[in-house]
């Protein structure tokens, strides 16, 4: 426990606005700023904090290990304490729950640090400087005081840098026929029993490399959201317009105020706020959720303390009319914020209900891993207590990176295509108030694919592959040397950066040489990276790998796996391997609209005239070593090389259909089981088969 704190708070004269604040810290660490109805109303910005948790805390019992303040503290003083957010993925701390859909750009599963000062602009207006003084930080809050004195008196004169408008948000992956058939396997599922409720999301993406707090300041000041909150970190940040209250507890007392049931608004018409309290669809939805926070708190409050408000109301957000109801109880004795959070998290606004089950049927049919958006946002303080919002309407930025999620709670009688357009309705005045656009979806197609996997009636391995278990290359071994070694180590390392935050060992190319030069003339070598549980980093392991015959032409089974498996070769192959074992044949994975992705073990190549057509890198595939290689060479084999979408039906109509890995080179395929033939059928395949085989070992340095 932190030694007991005294509160010190000093008003203070400058007047500037909480983004022209924000952006007076944008060169210190780890700035941030709560805007809206945050302990009262007002804002907290902050920046400097005292310590940052690390991947190996546990964020919910981090929450309680805040100093002792001595009584007599304002009522809407926060002094400092806990800030930052909970992603989404922390419901696997909470409930046993299979690994996510693939992850485009992975967050740090949470963000936390803790600030003993913090500039409070209270209700009224007036700006403070509140800390939690220690007698060992008393020098350096001092310290502190004057410099955001000078800071903040030239704030208010910082106008607020143009935000250059992005490129117009696209729908991920597979867009809205992924989405449409999500909703209606999700509705299948409901009339099966399995679920009542669940909220699917889809995610908006967009180039974007500029600063979040810029971001903010301009989203901030056009929508005055509820709960809005900017986090600036080295990588990126987030940057949420929240209208909804996940936890607030003041005290034992406990409310969440729990939003379902949505449609548009505008200034000029009150007849959607009729509609939306008269809906009998919305209103079922709304009190599922409702019911299940009322569960929620129970487990943590006091017997009998738990109510909700007798009706819901309709409340105007921007863009929109939410259903917002209120859930109330006192916590019992021994419960703290962190049982609270474990009892509670995530949201049951944005899982469903049983909210379990829920969670399984969010990882079986969403595309995309969900990072910050629907975990939670806010702070925890001894003065203030715990407070924390929804994180929906949430920017997230990394790496050149920007993007929103969007869903909504998908019950027996949900429109397909009316729910996605209630995402796009929550969306739109986000992207509008930041200067970009929604790019509108191509209307939903039906698909002719197969029906999605269905986890809920599968063996227990089938699961998608769980990160922990580490990543792979294979790299085949010709006298002595390893083909395309340093493309293999640079994809691997790539992938160890974005997944671990590691780096691979600096002569790992060199080691792999040396492992190769031991092997036969005709081999292969498997170079496995795997997580450290504890420290950090990665072991890297060498291993023979397996040279495996296969029958020609490939025989090809389409089986449906929502966003695929992502754009890296996982170690755990317990879910390829169980569809091998199934299909009789190589499993040829497609998306939700029915669009080709790739195969089991390969890429997926389609020979179509003069054209070579292979499914682009978007996220949602591994581009394999050899795929590369083959688009290069595809032009002296008389070939124009193509990355572009592939249907399965078009997939069907190709002249040949070829899969490529490193391992196999480029081999024939088919999708009819009574083909025959082999990879020198056509001149032209036979000619890129050999340019490929004659390239040299080692293809770049």
């Amino acid at each position: 426990m932190p030694a007991a704190a005294r509160l010190l708070r000093v008003p203070l004269a400058a007047s500037p606005t909480p983004g022209q604040a924000l952006r007076a810290l944008a060169d210190e660490p780890l700035p941030f700023a709560l805007t809206g109805r945050w302990a009262g109303g007002g804002a907290i910005v902050g920046a400097r904090p005292l310590r940052v948790a690390v991947p190996e805390d546990d964020p919910f019992a981090l929450l309680d290990r805040l100093p002792a303040v001595a009584d007599g503290a304002p009522a809407d003083a926060v002094g400092g304490g806990w800030f930052g957010w909970l992603g989404y993925g922390l419901s696997a701390r909470v409930e046993r729950l299979d690994p996510s859909p693939p992850r485009p750009v992975p967050l740090p599963p949470f963000q936390l640090a803790y600030y003993d000062h913090v500039l409070r602009l209270d209700p009224a207006g007036r700006w403070w400087f509140e800390a939690l003084e220690t007698p060992d930080r008393a020098a350096a809050l001092d310290e502190r005081l004057a410099l955001l004195c000078a800071r903040l008196d030239g704030a208010a004169q910082l106008s607020a840098p143009p935000v250059p408008a992005p490129p117009p948000f696209r729908l991920a992956g597979a867009g809205a026929t992924g989405h449409v058939a999500a909703v209606q396997e999700c509705r299948e599922r409901i009339a099966a029993g399995e679920i009542f409720q669940a909220n699917l999301c889809l995610r908006l993406e967009t180039a974007w490399d500029g600063d979040v707090a810029d971001l903010f300041a301009h989203a901030d000041a056009q929508l005055r959201p509820s709960y809005g909150a900017a986090f600036a970190t080295p990588w990126g940040g987030i940057a949420s317009c929240s209208p909804e209250l996940f936890l607030r507890r003041r005290g034992r007392a406990v409310e969440t105020g729990p939003i379902k049931g949505t449609v548009p608004r505008t200034d000029e018409d009150d007849a959607p706020r009729a509609a939306l309290s008269a809906s009998a669809k919305d209103r079922a939805e709304h009190v599922m959720i409702v019911d299940l926070m009322r569960n929620d708190l129970g487990r943590v409050c006091a017997y009998g303390t738990v109510e909700a408000d007798a009706e819901p109301e309709a409340e105007a957000h921007p863009g929109v009319w939410h259903l917002v109801s209120r859930v109330r109880g006192r916590l019992h004795d021994g419960a703290g914020d962190g049982a609270l959070l474990r009892a509670a998290f995530p949201p049951g606004s944005v899982t469903g209900a049983p909210k379990v089950q829920a969670l399984h049927v969010i990882g079986e049919l969403e595309a995309t891993g969900r990072e910050a958006y629907t975990g939670a946002v806010g702070f925890a303080s001894p003065l203030a207590g715990l407070e924390l919002s929804v994180a929906i309407r949430t920017f997230e930025a990394r790496d050149g990176h920007l993007w929103l999620g969007a869903g909504g709670g998908i019950v027996a009688d949900s429109d397909p295509a009316g729910e996605l357009e209630e995402c796009l309705v929550k969306a739109r005045p986000l992207a509008a108030a930041i200067g970009g656009t929604i790019a509108e979806p191509r209307a939903a197609a039906a698909t002719t694919a197969p029906a999605p996997l269905a986890p809920r009636a599968l063996a227990r391995d089938r699961h998608r592959p769980d990160p922990a278990q580490g990543i792979f290359e294979t790299l085949l071994v010709r006298d002595g040397e390893a083909v395309r070694a340093a493309e293999h180590v640079a994809r691997l390392s790539a992938g160890i950066a974005t997944l671990y935050d590691a780096e691979p060992p600096t002569d790992l190319l060199a080691r792999v040489g040396a492992a190769a030069a031991g092997l036969g003339a005709h081999a292969a070598l498997r170079i496995v990276a795997r997580p450290r549980t504890a420290g950090g980093g990665v072991a890297i392991a060498l291993e023979p790998g397996e040279l495996r015959e296969r029958p020609l032409p490939v025989l090809l089974r389409p089986v449906m796996l929502p966003g695929g498996l992502g754009a890296h070769k996982w170690h755990d192959r317990r879910l390829l391997d169980a569809l091998e074992r199934e299909s009789a044949g190589t499993p040829l994975l497609l998306d939700q609209d029915g669009s080709v992705l790739e195969a089991a073990w390969g890429n997926v190549l389609a020979l179509e005239g003069q054209a070579l057509v292979t499914p682009p890198a978007d996220g949602r595939l591994l581009a394999g070593v050899t795929r590369a290689a083959l688009l290069t060479v595809a032009a002296d084999a008389g070939l124009r090389p193509l990355e572009e979408p592939l249907s399965l039906a078009r997939l069907a109509r190709a002249d040949a259909i070829l899969v490529s890995s490193s391992l196999a080179g480029t081999v024939l395929a088919t999708l009819d089981p009574r083909s025959s033939g082999d990879i020198g059928a056509s001149p032209l395949i036979s000619r890129l088969a050999s340019r490929l085989a004659a390239q040299p070992a080692i293809a770049s340095t």
